[in-house]
């Protein structure tokens, strides 16, 4: 993990090892090993920039980080997806959750529509 850094209680974590564009079957554990002590003992921020492509099993990394952390009374979300992350996230409704709307950490803006059949058809 490169880059961390603490504001009060919450960590800010940038960079994730050997993940440094893909969070994919195959890799998911990696991130689960990395970050799992640190969500059960502190509030965490993930930046996701770095990460150009996602599947179900780094989408089940993300969602089994969060429980984690609720579990242990802290909170995870992820800051600054990329654009085609952010897509997936909204997708699967994932964005909702996952994604810290604070200080400006929000997913990229753009065009939205009411329906998620039209943005998978997209």
């Amino acid at each position: 993990m490169n880059n961390p850094r603490q504001n009060s209680s919450t960590q800010f974590v940038s960079g994730i090892g050997e993940l440094a564009k893909e969070l994919v079957k195959g890799r998911e554990q990696e991130i689960l090993e990395k970050l799992r002590p640190l969500v059960e003992s502190r509030s965490v921020r993930l930046d996701l920039s770095s990460i150009e492509r996602i599947d179900a099993a780094g989408l089940a990394a993300l969602v089994s980080l969060y429980r984690v952390a609720c579990s242990a009374g802290h909170e995870f979300a992820v800051v600054h997806p990329s654009r085609r992350v952010a897509r997936i996230l909204a997708i699967v409704g994932l964005d909702r959750i996952l994604v810290s709307k604070e200080l400006g950490e929000a997913m990229p803006t753009g065009p939205r529509s009411g329906s998620r059949m039209n943005e998978i058809a997209a």
